[in-house]
């Protein structure tokens, strides 16, 4: 399968698994699974198939790591992102020290004033590396990160979670624990 092929599959799939499983006929588990041999028939169903092989291709080149097989490789998630109702059974983790958000400038004045805001998904979405949160800025044109500190925000009672690719997520960061570029 091409780049091309593998990144409009992984839209694919992220559309359905974090967005519209319903879209697809599907409902996801607690931990946000399905199991795959649901989604693959699931696909060929709306006029989409895709193989056992394109799927895990999709998984293991993914370059966010958006979705994860559970241990027997007959499930699969996608590791956060959600708008839907789901509980990704995520345990709290002691975040580094500072970690980053990548954004678009435009956003930057409303974000230091407002705050970090979960939007329609479950969480803030932050890197524990401002590389990768530059990179995450640039979808969002001229890109700029943010630095937060996380350490005053454990010790002021906020809860945060590792997603099995790296990801930290937490509900909300108030402005006070954020600095501009």
């Amino acid at each position: 399968m091409d780049a091309s092929s593998r990144v409009r599959l992984s839209k694919f799939l992220s559309l359905h698994l974090r967005h519209d499983p319903a879209g697809l006929g599907l409902e996801l588990e607690p931990g946000g699974w399905v199991t795959v041999e649901a989604l693959l028939a699931a696909c060929a169903r709306k006029q989409r198939p895709i193989s056992r092989a394109q799927l895990e291709e999709v998984v293991r080149t993914s370059d966010k790591q958006r979705f994860a097989f559970d241990e027997t490789k007959t499930k699969i998630r996608a590791n956060q992102g959600h708008t839907v109702a789901v509980d990704l059974q995520l345990v709290p983790a002691a975040p580094p020290p500072i970690l980053y958000h990548g954004t678009g400038e435009r956003s930057v004045a409303a974000i230091l004033r407002e705050g970090l805001l979960k939007m329609r998904r479950h969480h803030v979405h932050l890197s524990a590396d401002a590389v990768t949160a530059h990179r995450v800025g640039a979808r969002h044109g001229r890109p700029a990160v943010l630095t937060i500190d996380a350490a005053a925000m454990v010790d002021a009672g906020f809860v945060f979670y590792r997603a099995e690719n790296g990801v930290w997520l937490v509900e909300h960061v108030p402005p006070d624990y954020l600095s501009g570029p």
